[in-house]
């Protein structure tokens, strides 16, 4: 065999291989967005004497009525038995998801929640490109396409959740008073910062700050404003990671190192910190149903514990 056969040989063999390796790639990456998995983590951050209270922390559903996996693994939920809900958006992916989602959510809707919408509630998704997910924000934003359903979707989450579309308010749960504030959607820039700027309250027992996307103007006033924990989703963890490296992208200007989990923000701080405050970022559960992929990025929902200090 000659030198040229066996070098051609060897290209084919390798873009074989290579092609193997793409197509095993994508089956996995398409597998994943159905291997849903909650993610627990506990926060110290109520006073001394209080009662826990479970926090199930909900995002980036992007349901469609066809889901049926989806929407039985949300029903299962319930069984974590929360004592809080809270919904950071981006539920619908569907002008009928409605009905649906609402059928999911089941005897959740029956424990003491808040919510706020995100981009995704409000317009349709549009086709594009996957590599997309990988390129950082050109500010380009998805207002085009007819309008979702979300006025629905608002009356219907209103009826036993507290809407915390820029505004404020509280809620008793197990013996405290917590205290809200929430705004509407800092990627399509609905956030009015302004109408819950201010001191934290300071009579709650914990302040909670809730954002469907974690756009650092929104972290930094929560966190200046005393606010205890923020909670936001949007980010679908990177949707797209690799293997200890993790998120590449977060669709926002928060930094990949803090694209799902618990962190502190601002992200240097420390607990006791003035102007500092826990975040948790949701990696949600779903996608557009035009790049229904996630690699290294398990769909998740998130059970938060709330600890009391120790005396």
């Amino acid at each position: 065999m000659s030198s040229r056969s066996r070098l051609a040989r060897t290209v084919g063999r390798t873009v074989g291989l290579g092609a193997l390796a793409g197509i095993a790639g994508i089956g996995y990456a398409v597998a994943e967005t159905r291997n849903f998995t909650t993610r627990h983590f506990d926060i110290t951050c109520l006073p001394a004497g209080s009662k826990p209270i479970r926090v199930l922390h909900l995002s980036d559903l992007h349901l469609t009525p066809s889901q049926g996996v989806k929407r039985r693994w949300i029903a299962s939920l319930a069984d974590l038995e929360p004592d809080l809900v809270v919904n950071t958006g981006d539920n619908l992916a569907h002008m009928d998801s409605v009905g649906p989602l609402l059928q999911a959510f089941g005897p959740l809707r029956d424990v003491p929640g808040v919510f706020v919408l995100g981009s995704n509630d409000y317009y349709a998704p549009k086709l594009r490109n996957p590599l997309w997910y990988l390129m950082p924000d050109d500010g380009e934003r998805n207002t085009s396409t007819p309008e979702l359903p979300w006025k629905l979707l608002k009356e219907e989450l209103s009826q036993g959740w507290l809407d915390l579309t820029n505004t404020s308010g509280r809620l008793e749960v197990n013996g405290s008073t917590l205290a809200f504030a929430g705004v509407d959607d800092p990627h399509l820039e609905y956030d009015d910062l302004a109408a819950v700027a201010g001191p934290a309250p300071s009579d709650a027992d914990l302040r909670i700050g809730v954002a469907h996307a974690p756009y650092l103007r929104v972290l930094d006033q929560y966190a200046a404003d005393g606010y205890d924990v923020t909670l936001a989703g949007h980010t679908h963890g990177g949707q797209l990671c690799l293997p200890v490296k993790g998120a590449l992208v977060t669709n926002c200007d928060l930094e990949p190192a803090r694209a799902k989990g618990l962190h502190r923000h601002p992200a240097d701080s420390r607990p006791g910190d003035p102007g500092s405050s826990w975040l948790h970022v949701s990696a949600g559960a779903g996608t557009s149903p035009y790049a229904q992929i996630r690699f290294c990025c398990r769909p998740e929902a998130s059970l938060l514990t709330l600890l009391p200090a120790k005396s």
